[in-house]
């Protein structure tokens, strides 16, 4: 699974469709929950003398939560993938994985995990708007009010008092 047999290139381009488990021992300790498969597609093809480039995209779902107001997400995930692999060893390209010498066939379950990770956002939001929770009550901005007193942060104290000293006309 997710290995090319780099000898069918000699034919021409490899076009691939593929499905893999989100329990698959792949996507095992991620930051993160897949809600579903990883679909994947694309098309592998020749790039030079030992060079292999992969283009197509990864989709998927992942259970997130909202930053603001903690609500549980679950994310659709849509990613074009355009990967390089390469028998140069001494290559500087960050998107080009290294593959063995004269290897036989091409493993893409690195480059799917880490284009994976890559697609995933760190932070999610419910909506733009969102207005979070109260940090005393921890009540749902979004479903109302709360009735809770709202405390200046002391550590702006210091920017209170210079303003406070102002004449009122240069106050803005």
């Amino acid at each position: 699974m997710l290995r090319i047999d780099l000898g069918a290139l000699r034919e021409g381009p490899v076009d691939m469709v593929q499905a893999v488990p989100a329990d698959d021992p792949l996507f095992e300790q991620l930051d993160f929950q897949l809600s579903g498969p990883v679909q994947l597609s694309g098309r592998l093809m020749e790039a030079g003398t030992g060079r292999y480039y992969w283009h197509g995209g990864l989709r998927t779902r992942v259970k997130s939560a909202c930053r603001r107001c903690l609500t549980d997400l679950d994310l659709a995930i849509d990613q074009p993938v355009e990967v390089l692999f390469t028998e140069d060893d001494g290559t500087d390209d960050p998107a080009a994985y290294s593959i063995p010498q004269h290897a036989a066939e091409l493993d893409l379950r690195e480059a799917v995990r880490e284009e994976l990770i890559l697609a995933v956002p760190e932070y999610s939001l419910c909506d733009e708007g969102c207005r979070g929770i109260c940090p005393t009550c921890g009540t749902d901005l979004n479903a109302g009010t709360c009735s809770c007193e709202r405390q200046p942060d002391p550590r702006w104290a210091g920017l209170e008092e210079l303003r406070a000293a102002l004449p009122d006309d240069e106050v803005s």
